[in-house]
């Protein structure tokens, strides 16, 4: 796990400069690792490297970065090859290995199979490669590892964090396709972000120069195609045992594994999974509010701990932590994305980063195996349409009346968004009443000058992510939330666990994003993998030999909620105000200020819209106002970061 960054000439001229533009972008992902650095430049200076190391696999320093193979290739690498030493078995056979890194592994697996090398890697990665005067680059194919780049004045740049890319654009500025996403859903849905001329490589997606253009082509995508041929049986013993060979996988270090602990099924399961391992530290790690017992999960946590029996590390979490903190949250996010519960995972990850240099996490699950409460809510809409148009036999997946009602209590707590969500209408098309449960933006009219944006591209870049007939059966409406979630949510969330984790230098983990695993479970059909609508069927049978009773039957799980509301009314209410005070924030662009300070009124409720434009105004002030100190960077003695 590591920060990497890099510079290429696009038309093959020599970069002016180089060694003072890398070491600016070196200077900007510092964080990412404490154990050490280097630089590399091609002898006609037509392309640069840049590696900050955080050493988890061969400590020593033959595992140091940017490596030059022994046929002249040179690579920096983000991530993990949890199958290195079966690649390395395979791969000796034409290559002399200097080291026992899984680094050195892509570069002998690229030097055999070229750009299909991909195929091969089982793990988290973003890396680029310099061979023989050409370029390759990669992501993996969940975007566990992120990977932006830029195209300015002739010349590639790239790098693990946006912010490293920030002294090289013409300019600071926002992107409104990226803003009209961001506002109707709280993150991306495309490759485009919050800054203007910057791109993501997406998840499964390579990175060549052609013709003088950075291009990007995918290399993998996730198939929906339902295997019909085998029983429930069948499917929750491959589950188990593919999810033993992820965590054999997973456990894979040269130095101790710990876990976040949440109290949830996933990150318990993780953690009982592998508590077993001679790698484990043995602590789980866990942050807990004190508010009202409303916000505190730490007795399911506890129980996870002591039934797995391992030690219990938990923070309490503050609103003076929230003022302290938020606005570096903000900041090693890049762009704000997906909810408050960025907030307390950089507390967690604050207090891991004290014991241990690896943790695990159960991110992934619910969208690999189902577990989110809206797919019950748009189920209990089809067996009403079902039942009411008699169409159980259509050949499609449609849970009865009579089979959702023991699950309906897990909607307890979902009741203004029921209210909400049948107001709007009733049996639509799937794909219109979905878009309306995880549409943000329905409460936010006066708030965006919605005319200077282009929602009917939203919705159309929904559409065609949602509707794939290439990845998704057009009848199976499970199969196409999950999908959506997966491709669009699941990155965003996977932002949160990469950034709050290596802000403190700490590598994350998320074993159920193992591509057999992966692959396996999509072709779970939807009666099989969400029974009546039980959520994580199939996961919650595996886990119920590993986990207490108390965990695997949970109704009440809660997802990392912030006392946002509580702390907006009283102590914070001053803070929350100033930020939107200033003459910056009165004129920021496609906002209407004076709609959205009333929304931070005293008595005003704090809610996710809330949560929404408060990250938004704090990333104008982190990025957008200091836009003279990146550009000063290169000028200056030594690169200083923003502060």
């Amino acid at each position: 796990m590591c920060g990497i960054a890099g510079i290429v000439s696009l038309d093959g001229t020599p970069i002016p400069g180089l060694e003072r533009r890398l070491k600016v972008m070196s200077s900007l992902i510092a964080h990412r690792g404490p154990d050490g650095h280097g630089f590399w430049q091609a002898p006609d200076a037509r392309c640069g490297f840049a590696h900050r190391r955080l050493a988890i696999i061969d400590l020593s320093p033959q595992g140091a970065q940017p490596m030059t193979g022994n046929n002249g290739s040179v690579i920096t690498f983000n991530g993990e090859i949890y199958n290195y030493p079966e690649l390395r078995d395979v791969l000796r056979q034409r290559w002399q290995f200097q080291s026992h890194s899984d680094t050195e592994t892509i570069l002998a697996a690229y030097e055999r199979w070229g750009p299909q090398c991909v195929d091969h890697l089982r793990g988290m990665f973003s890396f680029a490669i310099w061979s023989d005067n050409t370029f390759f680059a990669a992501r993996d194919q969940f975007g566990i590892k992120p990977f932006y780049y830029a195209e300015v004045d002739g010349l590639l740049y790239f790098a693990s964090e946006i912010k490293a890319l920030l002294p090289f654009l013409p300019e600071i500025e926002t992107d409104a396709s990226a803003l009209a996403e961001y506002l109707t859903f709280q993150y991306q849905i495309s490759a485009q972000n919050l800054f203007r001329h910057v791109h993501a490589l997406m998840p499964g997606h390579s990175l060549t120069i052609q013709n003088g253009r950075a291009v990007a082509a995918r290399y993998w995508d996730v198939d929906y195609r339902a295997d019909l041929d085998h029983t429930s049986r069948y499917f929750e013993n491959k589950v188990a045992e593919l999810m033993h060979e992820s965590m054999d996988y997973h456990m894979r270090s040269d130095v101790p594994v710990g876990s976040y602990l949440s109290g949830g099924v996933d990150s318990s399961l993780v953690t009982a999974l592998s508590s077993g391992s001679d790698k484990s530290a043995r602590i789980g790690f866990h942050g807990k509010f004190l508010e009202s017992p409303a916000y505190d999960e730490s007795h399911h946590a506890r129980s996870a701990a002591e039934h797995s029996g391992i030690a219990f590390q938990e923070v309490a979490i503050t609103a003076d932590d929230f003022r302290k903190n938020i606005s570096k949250v903000i900041y090693h996010l890049d762009h704000p994305v997906a909810g408050p519960g960025s907030f307390p995972q950089y507390m967690v990850s604050e207090l891991a980063s004290r014991h241990v240099k690896v943790v695990l996490g159960g991110q992934g699950g619910d969208e690999v195996f189902g577990g989110y409460a809206r797919y019950l809510v748009a189920y209990l809409e089809q067996s009403l349409k079902s039942a009411i148009d008699g169409t159980y036999n259509n050949g499609s997946y449609v849970v009865t009346p009579q089979s959702i009602i023991p699950n309906l209590t897990v909607l307890q707590e979902y009741k203004p968004l029921l209210q909400q969500f049948f107001a709007e209408g009733l049996f639509g098309e799937m794909d219109d009443r979905y878009f309306r449960l995880i549409d943000r933006s329905s409460d936010m009219q006066e708030e965006v000058n919605w005319n200077d944006l282009d929602m009917a591209g939203v919705v159309e870049r929904y559409r065609s992510i949602f509707n794939s007939g290439r990845n998704v059966r057009k009848e199976a409406y499970f199969d196409s939330m999950t999908h959506f979630d997966f491709k669009c949510l699941l990155p965003a969330l996977l932002q949160v666990e990469d950034r709050m984790s290596m802000a403190h230098g700490l590598e994350a983990r998320v074993p159920f994003l193992d591509k057999p695993l992966v692959e396996l479970a999509a072709t779970i059909p939807a009666i099989i993998k969400f029974p009546g609508g039980r959520m994580k069927h199939l996961l919650r049978n595996f886990a119920a030999g590993y986990l207490p009773d108390n965990i695997i039957n949970r109704r009440d799980k809660m997802g990392f909620p912030v006392p946002l509301k509580e702390w907006y009314a009283g102590e914070l209410n001053e803070f929350v105000r100033d930020v939107f005070s200033s003459s910056s924030a009165r004129h920021r662009p496609y906002l209407v200020n004076e709609a959205i300070s009333r929304n931070f009124d005293r008595g005003s409720q704090f809610s996710r819209k809330t949560w929404g434009l408060l990250s938004l105004e704090l990333w104008h002030q982190s990025f957008h106002d200091r836009a003279h100190q990146y550009r000063a960077m290169m000028d200056a003695p030594q690169p200083a970061v923003p502060a």
